[in-house]
């Protein structure tokens, strides 16, 4: 298959305000490469990290990372292939299963 699907995080080195408890955007990031990884193999989905506070100039993240911040959505938000499958509190199997419907299998 090979880096045909793109995984994106929008999220910001302060924690999201209703997520005090939780892992910062940015080691959840780090923990959903690692769990895809040792699930699917290495090399088989893209990786973004796109601090919604700082966003590239390129269009598509700039405005994907404004509506977070307008919308107070709950960061981290995870993106595969531009559909939102995590906010927050991402959830693996939620992950693993629009990973799936994209065509990975998982390792033996």
């Amino acid at each position: 298959m090979g880096k045909d699907i793109e995984l994106v995080v929008y999220g910001a080195e302060v924690l999201c305000p209703s997520c005090v408890n939780l892992p910062s955007s940015k080691e959840q990031y780090e923990w959903l490469q690692a769990a895809i990884g040792r699930k699917f193999g290495e090399d088989v989905v893209t990786y973004k990290y796109i601090d919604i506070f700082n966003p590239p100039e390129d269009d598509q993240h700039k405005k994907f990372a404004e509506r977070v911040v307008e919308e107070d959505m709950f960061y981290p938000v995870v993106l595969i292939d531009e559909e939102i499958v995590g906010e927050g509190n991402p959830k693996l199997k939620t992950v693993y299963k629009a990973l799936q419907e994209r065509g990975l299998e998982p390792q033996l």
